[in-house]
């Protein structure tokens, strides 16, 4: 494959968000993506991207300055005219559920392919949830999904919610020793919620034990990650067991999760260690821009991983993991790290994105 021949024009809708200035900044110097348009709702359409972003941005590098002169659109009302200049788009936008669910839909119907971080769709039959190093092959049911909407290029493709994205690739490699049970309690950063310490003073010295929705999303979507394309659907895992605690913790980026398993054979701690050195994928077959040169980091120091020290290994896109060791309840336990908003949000997005261009499942006009 030619790479360098790679080259497409990108828009994001619900570019004002933290999700959305998420991905202005990856964009903005990638190899292959070019930022052509910025959509929002209308209180911002209109506006240059630097003037709708004043005094609410919430990254640490600057707007970008490919960014900043671009006058944003309506992501509800423009959508003819953006599926007219972009080859794809990028979908942060903060609506209701089947609000977003109509709006996705509408983009891909106008011939525009849909790569969204929003969870509206990561249950709809035929649209393939990706975790790139772990189900590529789900993108087969992309073009059931096309027949479906009578589509010859639009298409709506999602990622996972990034509550499971520090513990599932760590199970991943290990699914064939037969996973049965799975206990696994998410501290999740404040980044997760749109919000810094800045916007949520009531988060400083402080724990809440409950984020509405997550622990249904951290039981369910693994299943659906590990599940197979069957009759033009993807049809979930009936296993393993799951069953999850989602907290909240003063921390600005990077979600741990500490995690028990149990197995029909219970391989021994090396085995376990060798499968996540030597995990690998079509990401780093195809080389993608974004992927990770290894995915899955075992720390051998009893006191790593940390979200300060390690969230932005391989530029936040790696997995760290640490404390492997036996249970008296569960085989074993463990605890791991993912970068919420780089791997567990706009990053696996655009990783996403890079997979299914390399893949020519999304062609440049």
């Amino acid at each position: 494959m030619a790479k360098e021949n790679l080259s497409y024009k990108v828009g994001v809708i619900g570019a004002t968000g933290m999700v959305g200035q998420r991905f202005v900044t990856l964009i903005a110097g990638h190899p292959w993506f070019n930022l052509t348009v910025v959509a929002a709702s209308s209180r911002s359409a209109g506006k240059t991207y630097e003037e709708a972003v004043a005094g609410r941005w919430l990254m640490t590098e600057p707007v970008p300055e490919c960014a900043k002169g671009l006058v944003i659109k309506s992501a509800e009302t423009d959508v003819a005219e953006i599926a007219r200049e972009v080859d794809f788009v990028f979908s942060a936008v903060d609506m209701k559920k089947d609000e977003i669910q109509a709006l996705e839909e509408a983009y891909a119907k106008a011939e525009c392919p849909v790569i969204s971080n929003n969870s509206a769709h990561r249950w709809t039959p035929d649209v393939p949830m990706v975790i790139p190093e772990l189900n590529p092959e789900h993108l087969a049911v992309l073009e059931h999904q096309r027949k479906r909407l009578g589509t010859a290029r639009g298409f709506i493709a999602v990622k996972s919610n990034c509550s499971i994205q520090s513990y599932v690739p760590a199970l991943h490699p290990l699914l064939d020793f037969g996973v049965t049970r799975v206990l696994a309690c998410t501290y999740q950063a404040i980044s997760g919620a749109g919000k810094t310490f800045e916007l949520w003073p009531e988060m400083v010295d402080n724990v809440i034990p409950l984020i509405g929705g997550e622990e249904e999303k951290s039981e369910q979507e693994p299943l659906r990650v590990w599940g197979k394309v069957e009759g033009g659907v993807i049809v979930p895992a009936k296993s393993p067991a799951i069953t999850t605690q989602c907290i909240r913790v003063p921390v600005s980026d990077g979600h741990l999760a500490a995690v028990f398993v149990s197995f029909e054979r219970k391989p021994t701690i090396d085995e376990i260690k060798r499968r996540w050195a030597e995990f690998t994928s079509r990401p780093q077959e195809l080389k993608l821009p974004s992927a990770p040169e290894r995915f899955l980091h075992y720390f051998e120091e009893e006191n790593r991983p940390q979200a300060k020290l390690d969230r932005m290994l391989e530029r936040g896109m790696a997995v760290s993991i640490g404390r492997l060791r036996e249970d008296t309840q569960y085989d074993y336990k463990f605890v791991c790290l993912s970068h919420n908003t780089l791997r567990g949000a706009a990053g696996g997005a655009v990783e996403l994105a890079e997979l299914l261009c390399a893949e020519r499942l999304i062609e440049n006009r």
